[in-house]
C-alpha cells in the first residue's frame, strides 16, 4: 500500500509537529508546579457543527483534581466552558481524565475517572445525557471498579466506537507482586504516585456502553527505558491500517505527573508495538519537558492535536496544534 507523505511521516517516527509553536487553548489557574489544566478530550459533533472539550483543572495538594469542565467551540480553537463538576459533587478526593462518546441513538456518554470514596482506588464511572451541557451525576451507573479487574486502580478512559461496539482503552494499575499493605498502597488516595506499582494500560469492550468484558493488558511499561514506569495509551489516530496510538511515559515514580509522549502502533486495537523504543517523540522545551494526555481529531482535511503542555513556570496548559494532510 502506498502511503500519503504524512503517513510516511507518521510511521518513520519523525518531528510530528513543533509543541511549542501550538496555540493555548486553556490557562491553568495559577503558576508553578501542581498548577494544571489537562486531560483534554475532544470531539467533533458533525450534527451540531461543534468541537466540545473536557479537561480537568488541578492545583497543588491537599485540592488535586479538584474540578472538570466541558467547553465547546465552533473552530476548535476559541472555547466556552457549558458544564462543570466538582470532586465534592462525587464526594471524591480527585477527578482525573474523562472521556465523551456520542451514541448512535444521539445521546452522549460521560466516562469518568475519579477517586472512589470507599476505597480510596480510581475508578471509572459513566453519565448519559442528551446534549454535554446536560450531565448530572444522578444518572451516573458504575463502569469498572479496581476490584472489577482484579487490580488497584483504574482511571483514564479513552472510547471508540467500531463496528457496533464500544471499546474502552484505560490506565491500570496491578497489584504489586510482593506484599505491600493497604495504606502503603492507598494512603494518598493514589496508587500512582507511590512507587509500589506501575501505569500500565488495558483494553475493556462492551456492546451497551456500560457494561464492561476486561480484556487485560495491551501495552505494559518497557523493562528499562524512559518509559518503564508508565506506559499509558491517552488516544488513537486511525490511518488506515494502522491505529497510531500516543501513550504517556516516563521512567520512575518521579516523574508522575509529568510524562512525556511516545508513540506505539497496532493493527486490531489489541496487539501494540511501541515504535519510540529509545525516547519520547513530543516533548515540551519548559521546565519538565511534560507533553502528556494527547487527544485528536480529525476534522476536514486536517488533524487538530491537543495536548496538555508544561510551561516554563512548571504549571501546565492546554494547547492545540492543527496539521494540515498533504
Amino acid at each position: 500500500m502506498k502511503l500519503k507523505k504524512y503517513e510516511q511521516k507518521w510511521l518513520g517516527v519523525l518531528d510530528l509537529f513543533e509543541p511549542k509553536e501550538g496555540q493555548t487553548i486553556i490557562e491553568p489557574h495559577g503558576k508553578g508546579e501542581g498548577y494544571w489544566v489537562g486531560a483534554p478530550c475532544v470531539i467533533y459533533d458533525t450534527d451540531r457543527k461543534k468541537f466540545y472539550l473536557y479537561y480537568r483543572i488541578r492545583k497543588p495538594r491537599p485540592v488535586r483534581g479538584g474540578e472538570c469542565r466541558i467547553a465547546e467551540s465552533e473552530d476548535g480553537i476559541n472555547f466556552k466552558d457549558i458544564w462543570g463538576l466538582k470532586k465534592e459533587d462525587l464526594n471524591s478526593d480527585s477527578i482525573e481524565k474523562s472521556y465523551i462518546v456520542k451514541k448512535p441513538d444521539g445521546k452522549y456518554f460521560l466516562y469518568i475517572s475519579y477517586v472512589d470514596p470507599e476505597d480510596g482506588r480510581w475508578r471509572i464511572d459513566v453519565m448519559e445525557a442528551e446534549s454535554p451541557d446536560k450531565f448530572s451525576t444522578s444518572s451516573m451507573k458504575k463502569v469498572l471498579t479496581a476490584s472489577d479487574i482484579k487490580a488497584e486502580g483504574i482511571k483514564d478512559p479513552y472510547v471508540i466506537l467500531l463496528g457496533g461496539l464500544y471499546y474502552m482503552i484505560v490506565s491500570y494499575a496491578p497489584t504489586p507482586k510482593k506484599k505491600v499493605s493497604y495504606e502503603e498502597m492507598h494512603g494518598t488516595r493514589d496508587i500512582y504516585n507511590t512507587g509500589v506499582t506501575k501505569s500500565h494500560t488495558g483494553l475493556c469492550i462492551s456492546s451497551d456502553g456500560v457494561n464492561y468484558k476486561w480484556l487485560g493488558d495491551i501495552l505494559s511499561p518497557s523493562e528499562d527505558g524512559w518509559d518503564s514506569y508508565a506506559s499509558r495509551i491517552s488516544c488513537l489516530l486511525y490511518l488506515p491500517p494502522v491505529f497510531i496510538g500516543f501513550y504517556d511515559g516516563s521512567k520512575t515514580v518521579k516523574e508522575n505527573y509529568e510524562e512525556k509522549t511516545g508513540l506505539c502502533i497496532s493493527l486490531d486495537l489489541k496487539n501494540y508495538e511501541k515504535i519510540s523504543t529509545s525516547s519520547p517523540v513530543l516533548v515540551s522545551p519548559y521546565a519538565s519537558k511534560s507533553l502528556r494526555y494527547m487527544d485528536v481529531v480529525q476534522f476536514e482535511d486536517s488533524i487538530y492535536f491537543y495536548y496538555e503542555f508544561a510551561r516554563e513556570d512548571g504549571s501546565h496548559e492546554i494547547r492545540m496544534n492543527k496539521v494540515n494532510i498533504e
